[in-house]
């Protein structure tokens, strides 16, 4: 039944894709998170167990954009070549070699030296994430929502809270978040197809996990 629900899931999803009018193009989005997942079934499920309420786990890391495309992003949502590149350059080094908490540390600097930048706030959520080896920390989330508040009509808070919530095993605390950033992405932004891919990929993958989540027929 699993395998069965996974294709139902399929079709139904790309039937979706097709009824919006979604570019073919973004449709790999859809089709990695239908991978993610039927990797993830085959490698754990266990169909002759009982059903039972499984506890929230430490979360699966969602690679829905990758970290260098995470970087690109940031320069594209809150500009390149600025005065905040002072932080997040020494703290993209920093994570790059190992060293997130030195990292965190230092974009929880940043903030207290710039306390009203959205962006600093946004990127300070990220490190703290990845400080934590993809949990989202209070303190992290409560770095986000300053983002957001500093800047409620800005795609980039909201997109990188959610793509930080999917990380941390959230998707359906993160499709909320990413919906918020595509309605507030402009149509002509080079980054809008990179939203919209991201907010497919992770509502498939919330779709899944419904599927997966509902008792075995009898």
């Amino acid at each position: 039944m699993g395998w069965v629900m996974l294709a139902l899931v399929g079709a139904v999803a790309f039937g979706l894709l097709a009824l919006f009018g979604v570019p073919r193009t973004l449709w790999s989005f859809g089709a990695a998170a239908l991978m993610l997942g039927a990797t993830g079934y085959a490698l754990q499920a266990r169909p002759g167990l009982s059903g039972a309420s499984a506890a929230a786990s430490r979360a699966v890391e969602v690679d829905a954009v990758g970290a260098t495309k995470m970087r690109e992003l940031r320069s594209a949502m809150f500009g390149q070549f600025t005065a905040l590149d002072y932080a997040f350059y020494p703290a993209d080094a920093l994570i790059r070699s190992g060293k997130a908490d030195t990292a965190a540390h230092l974009m929880l600097g940043a903030v207290r030296q710039t306390p009203q930048a959205p962006a600093l706030w946004t990127w300070l959520g990220m490190t703290l994430v990845e400080a934590d080896q993809g949990t989202m920390s209070p303190a992290a989330g409560l770095a986000f929502r300053r983002g957001v508040t500093l800047a409620p009509k800005h795609p980039g808070p909201a997109f990188f809270y959610g793509m930080a919530l999917a990380r941390a095993g959230q998707p359906e605390a993160a499709i909320p978040w990413l919906r918020r950033a595509l309605r507030l992405t402009p149509d002509g932004a080079s980054y809008r197809p990179d939203v919209q891919g991201a907010l497919i990929q992770i509502q498939m993958l919330a779709a899944m996990r419904a599927a997966a989540a509902q008792p075995p027929a009898q």
